[in-house]
């Protein structure tokens, strides 16, 4: 019922922003990525099912980060490439640019230390 009048469909939005803010979070140690990690996934999942593309691709780039964080490059590129290899136009957006931008830098091999 809540989906028919359209209430839900931010729901894949506040599960990426609660995300967002366990990782600004201290303190909690490693139980904080994992908790954020299923808050992103939660939202890919909605906006998939909801066919919300551009919320996808917010959830998808917010993933992505914690991957790249986590020392897992492939796994965050994939899951990146994926959603934003659906966009054909809009391109000039702040939320394709900075997935772009991360796609990036996903793309060039780390520097070695």
């Amino acid at each position: 019922m809540m989906h028919e009048h359209g209430h839900g469909w931010w729901k894949a939005e506040l599960y990426r922003l609660r995300g967002e803010l366990l990782l600004l979070q201290t303190g909690r140690g490693s139980d904080v990525l994992t908790e954020a990690a299923s808050c992103f996934r939660q939202a890919l999942d909605i906006a998939s099912r909801q066919q919300a593309k551009s919320l996808e691709l917010r959830a998808a780039t917010s993933l992505s980060r914690l991957l790249k964080r986590q020392g897992k490059r492939d796994d965050a590129q994939r899951v990146l490439a994926e959603i934003y290899g659906w966009f054909t136009e809009g391109f000039d957006l702040p939320d394709l640019r900075d997935a772009k931008a991360l796609l990036d830098d996903l793309l060039d091999p780390p520097a070695a230390q």
